[in-house]
């Protein structure tokens, strides 16, 4: 059942059209604070999520008891869940959103999850008269909390339009790329190109130390030439000071590259740096990494070289 909030905590809906319905499925590290955004933006909000509401979501929104029920409340609906099979189960399982759904609502996928499969999505939403947003996220728990995430969205140009302003709530760089799997192509490229780069800063910070080199210096003078970089920057400081406590775990790094080498095998293309990158993050998970920050690959590194980086002071 529905369950509805007090009045008193709601904003008056009845002659203000900027204020939207909206469904927000999975409300984790990530989907709580984003949820909360959009109840401060003045949204009404519909809650679902399989962790359960966090008590301050619901009590300033509507608790459902399923996602078909949440479907048929919400103008918009917007899911941000871990992994494919989950955005399938929500969309198309038993109370899944698919069953709420009536023509002219909009599905949004902020999901990280394989491309290819959402353009799947996206026809079965579409065929039911409704439209559908991938839009995928980049900037982490703090970016969340921050309302700085980089959004990057697959879909329609009219639809994105009708959405952008929820996305404004949301984060600052907002970027309609193309159709429908755009967004996600879009995010796992971003995941590659982060990935690789924490490799060869690893690759070369150790090599700068077992040399003899101060690690920490080595890194002050990169940062002024070619070879500067945001990754370089912290997480080439993390490797340095053996700061490890997870801002983007390596399962979750794990997981989308996999979702990059998953697709790319249909596409019948060749991702070998990727590959071998998604290797020295399977190593540091057999060590016990999965919940370490992704900038932790440097210990797989390590760990072939018999040496740790360590400042020189």
């Amino acid at each position: 059942m529905v369950r509805s909030v007090s009045s008193a905590l709601r904003p008056d809906l009845s002659e203000d059209r900027s204020v939207s319905a909206i469904g927000f499925v999975g409300l984790g590290i990530m989907g709580a604070p984003m949820a909360l955004h959009l109840i401060n933006g003045g949204h009404r909000l519909f809650l679902n999520s399989r962790s359960g509401v966090p008590q301050n979501l619901a009590s300033l929104g509507t608790v459902c008891g399923s996602c078909s029920e949440l479907a048929q409340h919400a103008d918009i609906v917007i899911m941000m869940l871990p992994d494919t099979p989950d955005v399938e189960e929500v969309l198309f399982g038993d109370s899944g959103i698919a069953q709420g759904l009536t023509p002219g609502k909009i599905v949004v996928d902020m999901s990280s999850i394989a491309p290819i499969s959402t353009k799947t999505f996206a026809n079965r939403i579409r065929n039911l008269g409704c439209e559908y947003l991938d839009a995928p996220v980049s900037g982490g728990e703090i970016g969340a909390r921050n309302a700085t995430l980089t959004i990057m969205v697959g879909g329609t140009a009219a639809t994105f339009e009708r959405v952008k302003p929820i996305f404004e709530l949301l984060g600052k760089n907002i970027t309609l790329v193309g159709e429908n799997g755009a967004g996600q192509a879009c995010k796992v490229a971003n995941q590659i190109i982060v990935a690789l780069t924490i490799e060869a800063v690893g690759e070369a910070l150790l090599f700068a130390s077992k040399s003899g080199a101060d690690p920490s210096r080595v890194r002050q003078a990169l940062m002024g030439g070619f070879a500067a970089s945001r990754v370089l920057e912290v997480h080439g400081k993390r490797m340095i000071e053996r700061t490890f406590n997870p801002g983007f775990r390596i399962a979750l790094h794990q997981k989308d590259l996999s979702l990059a080498l998953a697709d790319a095998q249909i596409l019948k293309m060749s991702l070998p740096n990727t590959a071998v990158t998604q290797q020295l993050f399977n190593a540091c998970v057999a060590n016990g990494g999965a919940a370490w920050d992704h900038s932790a690959l440097v210990r797989a590194l390590e760990m072939m070289a018999a040496h740790d980086i360590e400042s020189k002071g």
